[in-house]
């Protein structure tokens, strides 16, 4: 498979076809040639994260589109090499079904999932009890990967079970950077110090964009945030707030006329005055839902890549446009 996977990207580039995904050079940044570490990616949060760390010495490869739906990915012959050639491909296993099969192919001992490292929560399909929410979930189980299995509830998971947005919980985006940070210092021994700074800077940041979450959101006259898919349990919970979604947490998923009836009846009764849509998703339901009941549609972005209607450009700024979003809508203090 690897050798098949080289043969189809050396057809690619002798017959001038790109990649469909991004490079790491297209903003100016260091290209895989020229790089110390090379790392892919697929999901705009783990980049983010590849190259706050990594620097100037590490090319970051994203395998999604700018602008393009990241569940929706799937690779080209040229993207499974990058893949294969990279010296990690950094990933969370069940958001991507395309990178997944990439990695257990071609990367499976260059590899750092997410979903090992911090306690992913089960995914909420807008149908789960309340009191499920708010705890993480030990998804430690026994899988075709080598992985234990957790047979508390009776029943087998994969990740597939997971709800992948962590990246939405600041405190498990910097356990995450430690972990990163280690596993390059193990693949580059001689910059594993600068590695290690570094995530400690990103924890830094992510621990100061935390006290501004908790210092907004504290005193808030509203705490219920209607979405259209549950994308921000990891938000939500962390600071003590109610997300409603009006389908569950895959955002391809059309709600039935009776879920956005029964939205809207929510909505009226507990005077909600803001429904959220995403910049990857279409705001018709919301459109819907906010003329049945004169509620204002605003953007909450789950941060699955940047884009124009993004309220920033990076994950600090987004995610601080998220949280000025969250205290208008809540008429938080």
């Amino acid at each position: 498979m690897r050798a098949a996977a080289l043969g189809a990207a050396t057809a690619m580039i002798i017959t001038g076809c790109g990649s469909d995904g991004g490079t790491a050079d297209d903003d100016g940044g260091v290209s895989p040639a020229e790089a110390e570490l090379t790392i892919v990616t697929g999901v705009y949060p783990l980049e983010w994260l590849a190259q706050e760390i990594g620097g100037e010495t590490t090319a970051v490869v994203q395998l999604t589109e700018p602008g393009a739906e990241p569940h929706d990915l799937e690779l080209t012959g040229r993207q499974i090499a990058e893949v294969s050639e990279a010296d990690l491909a950094f990933y969370v296993e069940g958001l991507q079904p395309a990178v997944d099969e990439a990695v257990a192919q071609e990367a499976a001992d260059s590899s750092l999932d997410v979903a090992d490292v911090v306690s992913l929560r089960p995914v909420d399909d807008g149908g789960e009890d309340e009191d499920d929410h708010g705890h993480d979930h030990d998804h430690d189980h026994e899988d075709d990967h080598g992985h234990e299995e957790d047979e508390e509830d009776g029943h087998d998971h994969d990740h597939g079970d997971f709800d992948p947005h962590f990246w939405l919980d600041v405190e498990l985006m910097s356990e995450t950077a430690e972990a990163l940070a280690e596993r390059m210092g193990e693949i580059d021994p001689d910059r594993a110090d600068t590695y290690r700074a570094e995530a400690e800077r990103v924890g830094g940041e992510l621990a100061a964009l935390g006290t501004e979450y908790e210092d907004g959101l504290g005193s808030c006259e509203h705490r219920e945030v209607v979405v259209g898919h549950t994308a921000f349990t990891y938000l939500t919970d962390r600071y003590d707030l109610e997300q409603i979604g009006v389908s569950g947490v895959d955002p391809d998923t059309e709600p039935s006329p009776a879920q956005i009836a029964a939205i809207a009846d929510t909505v009226n009764e507990r005077d909600i005055t803001t429904i959220f849509t995403e910049p990857l998703m279409p705001a018709a339901t919301a459109d819907t839902i906010a003329a049945e009941t004169g509620a204002q549609v605003e953007v909450l972005d789950p941060l699955e890549g940047v884009t124009e209607q993004s309220p920033g450009d990076d994950y600090p700024s987004i995610m601080r446009g998220n949280l000025e979003a969250l205290s208008t809508a809540l008429n938080c203090e």
